[in-house]
């Protein structure tokens, strides 16, 4: 499959994830500077919406990287994409750490997306035990705990018998399960024409351009859009006083 190939279908999607999560950031900081009150923690509402989010970006990481090796990797652009994931990582947790010591993120999203942009490279061939390897991950991660994981050096494989307190937090099982079923549907674009058609497929219309667009930097607007939003309602508070 040739590797020019640009599936709008699939930065629509991330687009989705991108407003779904600037959304997501928007009501947070409503609640967190008492505009409104809202339980992130507990409410079905917001933890759904949370998975569905990065349920989202997790599937596309592993389709792009199926994409992205079909015609070969591009290796200075991985490790330069891989380089920004774990520069952009490393400040979230020192930022963090600098607000709340107490809920500081120490592997949230970036920091998973890094380890499986690695990670992944073993499962690039495979395409049967991609799937049952992503189906047991997920259910590992979802139906099995023990309290040896409950250690702080073992938080980011997962398996704990309890969530830790931080604000951001995806760990290897069961999202790298989400990853590999992401694998698993790149390689099966590979493997089906009907299929690989259908997703090539693109729409003119603003929304769908306007969401393709933002999926394509979804980088970018991920580091940049909660300083933006978090800077503004500060502003607009202090100005109230």
């Amino acid at each position: 499959m040739p590797a020019s190939i640009r599936y709008q279908i699939f930065d629509v999607l991330r687009g989705i994830a991108i407003v779904l999560m600037v959304y997501y950031h928007f009501s947070w900081d409503l609640n967190h500077f008492g505009l409104v009150r809202y339980d992130f923690y507990h409410d079905p509402w917001w933890l759904h919406l949370r998975t569905l989010i990065v349920s989202l970006f997790l599937g596309l990481v592993g389709v792009s990287l199926v994409l992205a090796a079909s015609g070969g990797i591009d290796w200075r652009r991985w490790w330069r994409r891989l380089g920004a994931l774990v520069f952009f990582a490393l400040a979230i947790t020192l930022v963090t750490w600098v607000q709340n010591a107490e809920r500081v993120v120490v592997f949230g999203i970036l920091h998973f997306i890094a380890f499986a942009s690695v990670a992944g490279l073993v499962f690039l061939r495979g395409y049967w035990t991609v799937l049952a390897a992503g189906v047991a991950m997920l259910a590992a991660g979802n139906l099995w705990s023990h309290p040896i994981f409950d250690r702080p050096a073992l938080h980011w494989l997962g398996l704990m018998t309890h969530k830790p307190v931080t604000e951001d937090y995806v760990p290897v099982l069961p999202w790298m399960g989400v990853v590999l079923l992401g694998m698993f549907l790149g390689r099966s674009l590979e493997r089906a024409p009907r299929l690989r058609t259908l997703a090539t497929r693109r729409s003119e219309r603003l929304p769908a351009r306007a969401l393709a667009l933002a999926g394509r930097h979804s980088l970018l607007i991920y580091v940049t859009h909660q300083p933006v939003l978090y800077g503004l309602f500060a502003a607009l508070l202090a100005l109230r006083r």
